[in-house]
Protein backbone atom coordinates (compact mmCIF):
# COMPACT_ATOMS: atom_id res chain seq x y z
CA UNK A 1 0.00 0.00 0.00
CA UNK A 2 1.56 3.38 -0.67
CA UNK A 3 1.65 6.31 1.39
CA UNK A 4 -0.96 8.60 0.11
CA UNK A 5 -0.07 12.48 0.17
CA UNK A 6 -0.22 15.04 2.55
CA UNK A 7 0.48 12.41 5.18
CA UNK A 8 0.42 14.16 8.58
CA UNK A 9 3.43 15.36 11.21
CA UNK A 10 5.02 12.21 12.70
CA UNK A 11 5.02 13.39 16.12
CA UNK A 12 2.37 14.65 18.49
CA UNK A 13 2.05 18.89 17.96
CA UNK A 14 3.90 21.23 20.07
CA UNK A 15 0.93 21.54 22.18
CA UNK A 16 0.06 18.37 23.02
CA UNK A 17 4.33 17.11 23.58
CA UNK A 18 5.28 19.89 25.96
CA UNK A 19 1.96 19.48 27.91
CA UNK A 20 2.53 16.03 28.65
CA UNK A 21 6.45 16.66 29.70
CA UNK A 22 4.98 18.96 32.27
CA UNK A 23 2.91 16.58 33.34
CA UNK A 24 5.01 13.78 33.17
CA UNK A 25 8.07 15.83 35.54
CA UNK A 26 5.18 16.90 37.91
CA UNK A 27 4.34 13.53 38.56
CA UNK A 28 7.63 12.86 38.96
CA UNK A 29 7.89 15.34 41.87
CA UNK A 30 4.94 14.35 43.70
CA UNK A 31 5.39 10.56 43.36
CA UNK A 32 7.23 9.16 46.65
CA UNK A 33 10.53 7.42 45.68
CA UNK A 34 9.53 3.93 46.96
CA UNK A 35 6.37 3.95 44.90
CA UNK A 36 8.10 5.64 41.79
CA UNK A 37 10.46 3.10 41.28
CA UNK A 38 8.72 -0.02 42.47
CA UNK A 39 5.28 1.17 40.29
CA UNK A 40 6.11 3.14 37.37
CA UNK A 41 9.96 3.48 37.58
CA UNK A 42 10.51 2.34 34.33
CA UNK A 43 7.76 3.67 32.11
CA UNK A 44 9.15 6.70 33.83
CA UNK A 45 12.46 5.96 32.74
CA UNK A 46 11.94 5.85 29.13
CA UNK A 47 9.38 8.85 29.44
CA UNK A 48 11.49 11.48 31.11
CA UNK A 49 14.36 10.65 28.37
CA UNK A 50 14.59 9.48 24.76
CA UNK A 51 15.94 5.90 25.75
CA UNK A 52 17.25 5.69 21.94
CA UNK A 53 20.31 3.16 21.72
CA UNK A 54 23.58 5.39 21.80
CA UNK A 55 26.04 5.80 18.46
CA UNK A 56 29.59 4.97 18.72
CA UNK A 57 31.24 4.78 22.15
CA UNK A 58 28.68 5.05 24.05
CA UNK A 59 26.30 2.39 22.92
CA UNK A 60 25.83 -0.57 24.11
CA UNK A 61 28.64 -3.76 24.03
CA UNK A 62 27.97 -6.21 20.81
CA UNK A 63 26.86 -9.85 21.58
CA UNK A 64 28.41 -11.58 19.84
CA UNK A 65 25.17 -13.69 18.54
CA UNK A 66 27.60 -17.29 18.22
CA UNK A 67 26.72 -17.25 21.54
CA UNK A 68 22.95 -17.60 21.76
CA UNK A 69 22.89 -21.01 22.53
CA UNK A 70 19.23 -21.39 22.42
CA UNK A 71 16.88 -20.75 20.01
CA UNK A 72 16.08 -16.81 19.75
CA UNK A 73 13.10 -16.11 17.68
CA UNK A 74 10.50 -17.85 19.81
CA UNK A 75 8.18 -14.58 19.21
CA UNK A 76 7.89 -15.67 15.97
CA UNK A 77 7.61 -12.96 12.79
CA UNK A 78 5.57 -10.69 11.20
CA UNK A 79 5.51 -7.71 8.10
CA UNK A 80 3.29 -4.77 8.29
CA UNK A 81 1.52 -2.11 6.47
CA UNK A 82 2.68 -3.05 2.83
CA UNK A 83 3.13 -0.16 0.46
CA UNK A 84 3.92 -0.53 -3.11
CA UNK A 85 7.26 -0.87 -3.04
CA UNK A 86 8.20 -1.43 0.55
CA UNK A 87 8.30 -3.89 2.97
CA UNK A 88 8.14 -3.62 7.20
CA UNK A 89 9.31 -6.51 8.67
CA UNK A 90 9.47 -7.63 12.11
CA UNK A 91 11.21 -10.02 14.58
CA UNK A 92 12.26 -9.87 18.21
CA UNK A 93 15.12 -12.19 19.76
CA UNK A 94 14.51 -13.85 22.92
CA UNK A 95 15.46 -17.33 23.89
CA UNK A 96 13.48 -17.30 27.06
CA UNK A 97 10.29 -14.99 26.51
CA UNK A 98 9.14 -15.22 29.89
CA UNK A 99 12.20 -13.80 31.36
CA UNK A 100 12.05 -9.90 32.08
CA UNK A 101 15.38 -9.65 29.41
CA UNK A 102 14.24 -12.25 27.06
CA UNK A 103 17.39 -14.24 28.06
CA UNK A 104 19.34 -12.20 26.44
CA UNK A 105 22.21 -9.56 28.57
CA UNK A 106 21.95 -6.22 27.42
CA UNK A 107 23.89 -5.74 24.36
CA UNK A 108 23.14 -5.48 20.93
CA UNK A 109 22.79 -8.45 18.79
CA UNK A 110 23.35 -8.08 14.65
CA UNK A 111 20.69 -9.99 12.86
CA UNK A 112 20.73 -10.96 9.14
CA UNK A 113 17.06 -10.76 7.11
CA UNK A 114 16.75 -12.38 3.42
CA UNK A 115 14.07 -11.32 1.07
CA UNK A 116 13.34 -13.89 -1.65
CA UNK A 117 10.91 -14.70 -4.41
CA UNK A 118 9.81 -18.10 -3.03
CA UNK A 119 10.27 -20.25 0.00
CA UNK A 120 13.16 -22.04 -0.30
CA UNK A 121 15.25 -18.81 -0.62
CA UNK A 122 16.48 -19.90 -4.24
CA UNK A 123 15.82 -17.18 -5.23
CA UNK A 124 17.24 -14.34 -3.10
CA UNK A 125 15.94 -10.53 -3.89
CA UNK A 126 17.73 -8.39 -1.07
CA UNK A 127 19.51 -9.64 2.42
CA UNK A 128 21.20 -7.37 4.66
CA UNK A 129 22.28 -6.97 8.43
CA UNK A 130 20.10 -5.28 10.99
CA UNK A 131 20.72 -4.40 15.25
CA UNK A 132 18.20 -5.33 17.53
CA UNK A 133 19.25 -3.05 20.54
CA UNK A 134 18.43 -3.99 23.89
CA UNK A 135 16.97 -0.76 24.40
CA UNK A 136 14.22 -2.05 22.18
CA UNK A 137 14.32 -5.21 23.72
CA UNK A 138 16.07 -6.89 20.93
CA UNK A 139 13.08 -6.06 18.69
CA UNK A 140 14.03 -5.55 15.03
CA UNK A 141 12.26 -3.42 12.14
CA UNK A 142 13.67 -3.93 8.94
CA UNK A 143 12.23 -1.20 6.04
CA UNK A 144 12.72 -2.79 2.53
CA UNK A 145 12.36 -0.44 -0.38
CA UNK A 146 12.87 -0.51 -4.15
CA UNK A 147 10.57 -4.02 -4.41
CA UNK A 148 8.07 -4.81 -7.19
CA UNK A 149 4.28 -3.71 -6.53
CA UNK A 150 1.76 -6.17 -6.19
CA UNK A 151 3.48 -9.45 -5.64
CA UNK A 152 4.43 -11.67 -3.00
CA UNK A 153 7.48 -12.28 -1.21
CA UNK A 154 9.67 -14.79 1.44
CA UNK A 155 11.53 -13.54 4.35
CA UNK A 156 13.30 -14.71 7.17
CA UNK A 157 16.06 -13.59 9.95
CA UNK A 158 19.09 -15.27 11.44
CA UNK A 159 20.97 -14.91 14.34
CA UNK A 160 24.23 -16.66 14.99
CA UNK A 161 23.62 -20.52 13.69
CA UNK A 162 19.59 -19.86 14.90
CA UNK A 163 17.48 -19.27 11.82
CA UNK A 164 13.77 -18.02 12.13
CA UNK A 165 10.46 -19.81 10.49
CA UNK A 166 9.76 -18.34 6.82
CA UNK A 167 7.29 -15.73 6.69
CA UNK A 168 5.15 -14.34 3.91
CA UNK A 169 4.74 -10.79 2.72
CA UNK A 170 3.27 -8.64 -0.32
CA UNK A 171 3.60 -5.35 -1.31
CA UNK A 172 0.54 -3.32 -2.85
CA UNK A 173 0.21 -2.88 -6.32
CA UNK A 174 0.96 0.58 -7.96
CA UNK A 175 -1.08 3.58 -6.81
CA UNK A 176 -1.74 4.84 -10.43
CA UNK A 177 -1.63 0.92 -11.82
CA UNK A 178 -5.13 -0.87 -12.46
CA UNK A 179 -7.50 -1.23 -9.98
CA UNK A 180 -6.16 -4.80 -8.61
CA UNK A 181 -8.87 -6.77 -6.20
CA UNK A 182 -8.36 -7.15 -3.14
CA UNK A 183 -9.41 -9.52 -0.06
CA UNK A 184 -8.45 -8.44 3.56
CA UNK A 185 -8.93 -9.68 7.16
CA UNK A 186 -10.37 -7.26 9.87
CA UNK A 187 -9.89 -9.13 13.40
CA UNK A 188 -10.03 -7.84 17.42
CA UNK A 189 -10.30 -8.73 20.74
CA UNK A 190 -8.16 -11.57 21.47
CA UNK A 191 -7.95 -12.12 25.37
CA UNK A 192 -5.70 -15.03 26.53
CA UNK A 193 -7.28 -16.37 29.46
CA UNK A 194 -10.63 -16.51 27.49
CA UNK A 195 -9.59 -18.89 25.23
CA UNK A 196 -7.73 -20.39 22.36
CA UNK A 197 -6.13 -18.48 19.01
CA UNK A 198 -7.96 -21.15 17.00
CA UNK A 199 -9.23 -18.48 14.52
CA UNK A 200 -6.02 -17.64 13.52
CA UNK A 201 -4.82 -21.27 12.64
CA UNK A 202 -7.93 -20.89 10.21
CA UNK A 203 -6.77 -17.26 9.04
CA UNK A 204 -3.41 -18.19 8.43
CA UNK A 205 -4.41 -20.87 5.69
CA UNK A 206 -7.37 -18.21 4.31
CA UNK A 207 -6.36 -16.40 1.09
CA UNK A 208 -6.37 -12.67 2.05
CA UNK A 209 -3.39 -10.43 0.94
CA UNK A 210 -3.47 -8.35 4.68
CA UNK A 211 -5.15 -8.55 7.90
CA UNK A 212 -6.33 -5.63 9.83
CA UNK A 213 -6.18 -5.85 13.61
CA UNK A 214 -9.00 -3.26 14.86
CA UNK A 215 -7.57 -3.29 18.97
CA UNK A 216 -6.93 -5.07 22.04
CA UNK A 217 -4.61 -7.24 20.49
CA UNK A 218 -3.29 -7.84 24.36
CA UNK A 219 -5.25 -7.04 28.21
CA UNK A 220 -4.40 -5.51 30.57
CA UNK A 221 -5.68 -8.35 32.99
CA UNK A 222 -3.88 -11.23 35.16
CA UNK A 223 -3.75 -14.14 33.33
CA UNK A 224 -3.44 -17.67 35.79
CA UNK A 225 -1.15 -20.17 35.75
CA UNK A 226 -3.80 -22.38 34.06
CA UNK A 227 -4.46 -20.03 31.44
CA UNK A 228 -7.43 -19.26 32.53
CA UNK A 229 -10.32 -20.46 30.37
CA UNK A 230 -7.47 -22.36 28.32
CA UNK A 231 -7.23 -24.26 31.32
CA UNK A 232 -3.59 -25.45 30.75
CA UNK A 233 -2.47 -29.33 32.18
CA UNK A 234 0.41 -29.59 30.31
CA UNK A 235 2.46 -26.70 31.70
CA UNK A 236 2.54 -23.52 33.96
CA UNK A 237 2.61 -20.18 33.50
CA UNK A 238 4.76 -17.96 35.79
CA UNK A 239 3.61 -15.90 38.13
CA UNK A 240 4.56 -12.78 36.90
CA UNK A 241 1.62 -12.95 34.31
CA UNK A 242 -0.67 -13.15 37.13
CA UNK A 243 -1.07 -9.47 37.66
CA UNK A 244 -2.08 -6.59 35.94
CA UNK A 245 0.36 -4.90 33.57
CA UNK A 246 1.09 -1.34 35.04
CA UNK A 247 5.32 -1.12 34.02
CA UNK A 248 7.52 -1.59 30.82
CA UNK A 249 8.15 -4.54 32.20
CA UNK A 250 4.84 -6.13 32.20
CA UNK A 251 3.45 -4.94 29.04
CA UNK A 252 6.76 -6.50 27.75
CA UNK A 253 6.16 -9.90 28.99
CA UNK A 254 2.39 -9.58 28.57
CA UNK A 255 3.79 -9.43 24.30
CA UNK A 256 5.82 -12.72 24.68
CA UNK A 257 3.13 -14.79 26.33
CA UNK A 258 0.67 -13.87 23.54
CA UNK A 259 3.69 -13.78 20.94
CA UNK A 260 4.06 -17.59 21.40
CA UNK A 261 0.80 -18.35 21.04
CA UNK A 262 1.39 -20.97 17.98
CA UNK A 263 -2.09 -19.51 15.98
CA UNK A 264 -1.31 -16.17 16.59
CA UNK A 265 2.53 -16.46 14.93
CA UNK A 266 1.00 -18.82 12.20
CA UNK A 267 -1.67 -15.80 10.99
CA UNK A 268 1.63 -12.97 11.50
CA UNK A 269 4.07 -15.25 9.93
CA UNK A 270 0.98 -15.82 6.50
CA UNK A 271 -0.15 -12.38 6.12
CA UNK A 272 1.29 -8.63 6.24
CA UNK A 273 -0.86 -7.22 9.87
CA UNK A 274 -2.16 -3.72 9.92
CA UNK A 275 -2.61 -2.67 13.37
CA UNK A 276 -4.21 -0.41 15.33
CA UNK A 277 -5.19 -0.35 19.00
CA UNK A 278 -8.01 -0.12 21.04
CA UNK A 279 -7.99 0.51 24.85
CA UNK A 280 -6.66 -2.92 26.59
CA UNK A 281 -3.47 -2.39 24.86
CA UNK A 282 -2.95 0.43 27.48
CA UNK A 283 -5.75 0.34 30.07
CA UNK A 284 -10.06 -0.76 29.71
CA UNK A 285 -11.80 2.52 28.59
CA UNK A 286 -9.31 5.20 28.68
CA UNK A 287 -9.91 8.40 27.11
CA UNK A 288 -6.77 10.47 26.13
CA UNK A 289 -4.50 11.24 29.20
CA UNK A 290 -7.60 10.29 31.75
CA UNK A 291 -7.23 6.84 33.17
CA UNK A 292 -10.04 4.35 34.11
CA UNK A 293 -9.13 4.43 38.26
CA UNK A 294 -8.76 7.13 40.25
CA UNK A 295 -4.64 7.84 39.79
CA UNK A 296 -4.26 11.32 39.05
CA UNK A 297 -3.85 11.93 34.74
CA UNK A 298 0.00 12.78 35.13
CA UNK A 299 0.67 9.07 36.58
CA UNK A 300 -1.24 7.50 34.32
CA UNK A 301 0.34 9.12 31.38
CA UNK A 302 3.80 7.31 32.96
CA UNK A 303 1.88 3.47 32.51
CA UNK A 304 0.68 4.65 28.67
CA UNK A 305 4.36 5.50 28.10
CA UNK A 306 5.11 1.88 28.95
CA UNK A 307 2.36 0.53 27.08
CA UNK A 308 3.17 2.61 23.71
CA UNK A 309 6.73 1.74 24.37
CA UNK A 310 5.72 -1.95 24.26
CA UNK A 311 3.52 -1.62 21.38
CA UNK A 312 5.40 -0.50 19.25
CA UNK A 313 8.57 -2.80 19.82
CA UNK A 314 6.16 -5.74 19.45
CA UNK A 315 4.40 -4.68 16.69
CA UNK A 316 5.42 -4.61 12.47
CA UNK A 317 5.42 -0.76 12.77
CA UNK A 318 7.37 1.63 10.90
CA UNK A 319 9.54 4.33 12.31
CA UNK A 320 7.22 7.32 12.31
CA UNK A 321 5.38 5.36 14.35
CA UNK A 322 7.46 4.92 17.00
CA UNK A 323 6.27 6.49 20.29
CA UNK A 324 8.18 9.55 22.21
CA UNK A 325 7.29 9.16 25.56
CA UNK A 326 3.16 9.21 26.14
CA UNK A 327 2.57 10.38 22.54
CA UNK A 328 2.08 7.88 19.51
CA UNK A 329 1.11 9.03 16.10
CA UNK A 330 -0.93 5.56 14.71
CA UNK A 331 -3.21 7.28 12.21
CA UNK A 332 -1.99 7.15 9.10
CA UNK A 333 -2.83 6.35 5.51
CA UNK A 334 -2.68 3.56 3.09
CA UNK A 335 -3.30 2.24 -0.31
CA UNK A 336 -4.44 -0.57 -2.63
CA UNK A 337 -3.60 0.84 -5.91
CA UNK A 338 -6.79 2.53 -7.36
CA UNK A 339 -8.64 0.21 -5.50
CA UNK A 340 -9.12 0.89 -1.78
CA UNK A 341 -7.78 3.89 0.57
CA UNK A 342 -7.53 2.89 4.00
CA UNK A 343 -7.82 5.69 7.01
CA UNK A 344 -6.47 4.00 9.90
CA UNK A 345 -7.97 6.08 13.21
CA UNK A 346 -6.69 6.03 16.88
CA UNK A 347 -10.21 6.63 18.94
CA UNK A 348 -8.43 6.07 22.37
CA UNK A 349 -5.64 9.19 22.32
CA UNK A 350 -6.74 12.38 21.70
CA UNK A 351 -10.89 11.35 22.65
CA UNK A 352 -12.37 14.14 25.19
CA UNK A 353 -13.78 12.09 28.01
CA UNK A 354 -16.31 9.51 27.99
CA UNK A 355 -19.83 11.49 29.30
CA UNK A 356 -21.91 10.87 32.21
CA UNK A 357 -19.19 8.85 33.82
CA UNK A 358 -19.46 5.86 30.85
CA UNK A 359 -20.96 2.56 30.08
CA UNK A 360 -24.54 2.80 28.93
CA UNK A 361 -26.38 6.14 29.37
CA UNK A 362 -29.65 7.80 28.44
CA UNK A 363 -28.21 10.76 25.60
CA UNK A 364 -28.06 13.76 26.44
CA UNK A 365 -26.74 17.44 26.73
CA UNK A 366 -23.18 16.27 27.79
CA UNK A 367 -23.04 13.40 25.17
CA UNK A 368 -24.07 16.04 22.22
CA UNK A 369 -22.05 18.80 23.11
CA UNK A 370 -20.68 19.88 20.11
CA UNK A 371 -17.00 20.12 21.01
CA UNK A 372 -16.88 16.86 21.91
CA UNK A 373 -14.37 14.54 19.97
CA UNK A 374 -13.48 11.18 19.52
CA UNK A 375 -10.42 11.50 17.25
CA UNK A 376 -9.10 14.92 18.42
CA UNK A 377 -9.29 18.12 15.74
CA UNK A 378 -5.93 17.27 14.18
CA UNK A 379 -6.98 13.56 13.23
CA UNK A 380 -10.79 14.31 11.88
CA UNK A 381 -8.74 17.52 9.96
CA UNK A 382 -6.21 14.63 8.23
CA UNK A 383 -9.16 12.07 7.77
CA UNK A 384 -11.38 14.81 5.69
CA UNK A 385 -8.73 16.16 3.73
CA UNK A 386 -7.71 12.71 3.07
CA UNK A 387 -11.82 12.02 1.38
CA UNK A 388 -11.21 14.77 -0.35
CA UNK A 389 -8.01 14.05 -2.33
CA UNK A 390 -9.13 10.28 -2.49
CA UNK A 391 -9.68 9.14 -5.66
CA UNK A 392 -9.70 5.47 -4.52
CA UNK A 393 -13.07 3.31 -6.04
CA UNK A 394 -13.43 2.51 -1.83
CA UNK A 395 -12.85 4.29 0.97
CA UNK A 396 -12.16 2.27 3.99
CA UNK A 397 -11.80 3.27 7.55
CA UNK A 398 -10.17 0.61 9.82
CA UNK A 399 -11.24 2.12 13.94
CA UNK A 400 -12.09 1.03 17.00
CA UNK A 401 -15.63 1.46 18.26
CA UNK A 402 -19.00 0.97 17.09
CA UNK A 403 -19.82 3.77 14.47
CA UNK A 404 -23.62 3.03 13.75
CA UNK A 405 -26.28 4.13 16.10
CA UNK A 406 -27.04 1.07 18.62
CA UNK A 407 -30.33 1.50 21.20
CA UNK A 408 -30.87 -0.71 23.78
CA UNK A 409 -34.39 -0.61 23.72
CA UNK A 410 -37.29 -0.83 21.16
CA UNK A 411 -39.14 2.73 22.59
CA UNK A 412 -38.54 6.55 22.72
CA UNK A 413 -36.62 5.71 25.85
CA UNK A 414 -32.73 3.67 25.17
CA UNK A 415 -29.51 4.32 26.06
CA UNK A 416 -26.60 4.05 23.93
CA UNK A 417 -23.03 2.95 24.69
CA UNK A 418 -20.92 6.52 25.73
CA UNK A 419 -17.69 4.63 24.84
CA UNK A 420 -18.88 4.72 21.36
CA UNK A 421 -19.56 7.12 18.67
CA UNK A 422 -22.78 7.13 19.94
CA UNK A 423 -21.42 8.99 22.89
CA UNK A 424 -19.76 11.52 20.45
CA UNK A 425 -22.41 12.20 18.41
CA UNK A 426 -21.31 15.47 17.08
CA UNK A 427 -17.78 13.79 16.32
CA UNK A 428 -19.64 11.44 14.44
CA UNK A 429 -21.63 13.99 12.26
CA UNK A 430 -18.56 16.10 11.40
CA UNK A 431 -17.38 12.63 9.73
CA UNK A 432 -20.79 12.32 7.82
CA UNK A 433 -20.86 15.80 6.71
CA UNK A 434 -17.07 15.84 5.66
CA UNK A 435 -17.69 12.54 3.50
CA UNK A 436 -21.08 14.56 1.94
CA UNK A 437 -18.63 17.49 1.10
CA UNK A 438 -15.65 15.10 -0.49
CA UNK A 439 -18.22 13.01 -2.65
CA UNK A 440 -17.35 9.95 -0.95
CA UNK A 441 -19.38 7.06 -2.63
CA UNK A 442 -18.23 3.79 -1.17
CA UNK A 443 -17.79 4.53 2.84
CA UNK A 444 -17.09 1.47 4.65
CA UNK A 445 -16.05 1.23 7.90
CA UNK A 446 -14.40 -1.33 10.22
CA UNK A 447 -14.66 -1.94 13.59
CA UNK A 448 -13.44 -3.92 16.53
CA UNK A 449 -14.80 -3.96 20.20
CA UNK A 450 -17.56 -5.14 21.14
CA UNK A 451 -16.74 -9.26 20.96
CA UNK A 452 -19.96 -9.31 18.44
CA UNK A 453 -19.98 -9.25 14.73
CA UNK A 454 -22.25 -6.92 12.97
CA UNK A 455 -23.92 -5.51 9.87
CA UNK A 456 -24.66 -1.97 9.59
CA UNK A 457 -25.77 0.39 6.91
CA UNK A 458 -24.49 3.91 7.89
CA UNK A 459 -27.50 6.36 7.76
CA UNK A 460 -26.87 10.00 7.50
CA UNK A 461 -29.03 10.63 9.71
CA UNK A 462 -29.14 7.63 12.41
CA UNK A 463 -32.44 9.01 14.50
CA UNK A 464 -34.36 9.29 10.76
CA UNK A 465 -35.48 6.06 9.83
CA UNK A 466 -36.12 6.85 6.44
CA UNK A 467 -33.03 8.73 6.39
CA UNK A 468 -30.24 7.48 3.21
CA UNK A 469 -28.32 4.93 3.65
CA UNK A 470 -24.42 6.46 2.78
CA UNK A 471 -22.18 3.49 4.05
CA UNK A 472 -21.35 -0.34 5.35
CA UNK A 473 -19.98 -0.76 9.04
CA UNK A 474 -18.45 -4.36 9.25
CA UNK A 475 -17.90 -5.27 13.02
CA UNK A 476 -15.56 -8.16 13.29
CA UNK A 477 -15.93 -10.13 16.67
CA UNK A 478 -13.55 -11.20 18.61
CA UNK A 479 -10.68 -13.90 18.48
CA UNK A 480 -11.63 -14.81 22.13
CA UNK A 481 -12.36 -11.92 24.22
CA UNK A 482 -16.09 -12.95 25.78
CA UNK A 483 -15.19 -17.20 25.42
CA UNK A 484 -17.30 -18.87 23.29
CA UNK A 485 -20.51 -17.04 23.42
CA UNK A 486 -23.71 -18.06 20.77
CA UNK A 487 -25.02 -17.34 17.85
CA UNK A 488 -28.19 -15.39 19.34
CA UNK A 489 -27.21 -13.45 22.52
CA UNK A 490 -30.15 -12.70 24.85
CA UNK A 491 -30.53 -8.91 23.42
CA UNK A 492 -30.44 -10.25 19.61
CA UNK A 493 -34.39 -9.56 19.02
CA UNK A 494 -33.98 -6.55 20.74
CA UNK A 495 -31.20 -5.13 18.85
CA UNK A 496 -32.71 -6.22 15.48
CA UNK A 497 -36.00 -4.52 16.16
CA UNK A 498 -34.62 -1.52 18.02
CA UNK A 499 -31.77 -0.98 15.00
CA UNK A 500 -33.42 -1.43 11.30
CA UNK A 501 -30.10 -0.47 10.34
CA UNK A 502 -28.38 -3.43 11.90
CA UNK A 503 -28.39 -6.21 8.82
CA UNK A 504 -26.54 -9.20 11.16
CA UNK A 505 -25.47 -9.98 14.46
CA UNK A 506 -23.87 -13.04 15.98
CA UNK A 507 -22.12 -13.76 19.30
CA UNK A 508 -19.91 -15.86 18.29
CA UNK A 509 -15.57 -15.80 18.62
CA UNK A 510 -14.05 -16.06 14.81
CA UNK A 511 -12.75 -12.79 12.10
CA UNK A 512 -14.53 -11.23 9.05
CA UNK A 513 -12.83 -11.46 5.56
CA UNK A 514 -13.65 -8.35 2.54
CA UNK A 515 -12.96 -9.20 -0.80
CA UNK A 516 -13.01 -6.07 -2.74
CA UNK A 517 -12.94 -4.99 -6.69
CA UNK A 518 -14.30 -2.31 -8.58
CA UNK A 519 -18.09 -3.08 -8.65
CA UNK A 520 -18.30 -5.28 -5.39
CA UNK A 521 -17.74 -5.64 -1.94
CA UNK A 522 -18.47 -9.25 -0.07
CA UNK A 523 -18.30 -9.58 2.80
CA UNK A 524 -17.83 -12.99 4.80
CA UNK A 525 -18.64 -13.52 8.66
CA UNK A 526 -16.59 -16.50 10.00
CA UNK A 527 -17.09 -17.91 13.59
CA UNK A 528 -16.41 -21.12 14.99
CA UNK A 529 -18.59 -22.58 17.88
CA UNK A 530 -15.89 -22.94 20.71
CA UNK A 531 -12.58 -21.16 21.94
CA UNK A 532 -11.85 -22.69 25.60
CA UNK A 533 -10.86 -25.77 23.80
CA UNK A 534 -8.59 -25.93 20.89
CA UNK A 535 -9.33 -26.92 17.03
CA UNK A 536 -12.42 -25.88 16.13
CA UNK A 537 -13.59 -26.15 13.09
CA UNK A 538 -14.91 -22.27 11.03
CA UNK A 539 -18.06 -22.09 9.29
CA UNK A 540 -18.86 -18.76 7.01
CA UNK A 541 -22.48 -17.61 9.07
CA UNK A 542 -23.60 -15.05 6.79
CA UNK A 543 -22.32 -13.13 3.59
CA UNK A 544 -23.19 -9.75 1.87
CA UNK A 545 -22.79 -7.96 -0.79
CA UNK A 546 -22.51 -3.87 -1.53
CA UNK A 547 -22.06 -2.94 -4.64
CA UNK A 548 -20.06 0.28 -5.68
CA UNK A 549 -22.26 3.15 -6.51
CA UNK A 550 -25.27 2.06 -4.42
CA UNK A 551 -24.32 1.84 -0.73
CA UNK A 552 -25.83 -0.87 1.70
CA UNK A 553 -25.80 -4.89 2.34
CA UNK A 554 -27.31 -7.14 0.53
CA UNK A 555 -27.22 -10.84 1.30
CA UNK A 556 -25.20 -12.74 -1.12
Amino acid sequence: MTPAAHQPPNAPSAYESSRHDHELRAAARHLGRRRFLTVTGAAAALAFATNLPAAGVASAAELDAAQITENPFTLGVASGDPLSESVLLWTRLAPSPYEADGGLPAERVTVRWELAHDEQFRRIVRRGTTTAHPEFHHSVHVEIGFLEPGRVYYYRFRAGDWISETGRTRTAPGRFGLTTPLTFAAVSCQAYHDGYFTAYRHLASDDVDVVFHLGDYLYEYAVDSAGGNRKYTDRTLPAVFNRETVTLEDYRLRYALYKTDPDLRAAHAAHPFVVTWDDHETENNYAGDIPENSVPPEEFLLRRAAAYRAYWENQPLRRPQRPDGPDMKLYRRLQWGRLAQFDILDTRQYRSDQAYGDGWQFPGPESEDPSRTLTGATQERWLLDGWHNSRAVWNVVPQQVTFSQRRNATGDSYKLSMDSWDGYPASRERLLAGADAAGVENLMVLTGDVHVGYAFDIKRDFDDRSSRTVGTEIVATSITSGGNGSDKPANWDTYMTANPHMKFYNGRRGYATVALDEDTARTDFKTLPAVTTPGAAITTVASFVTEAGSPGLKPA
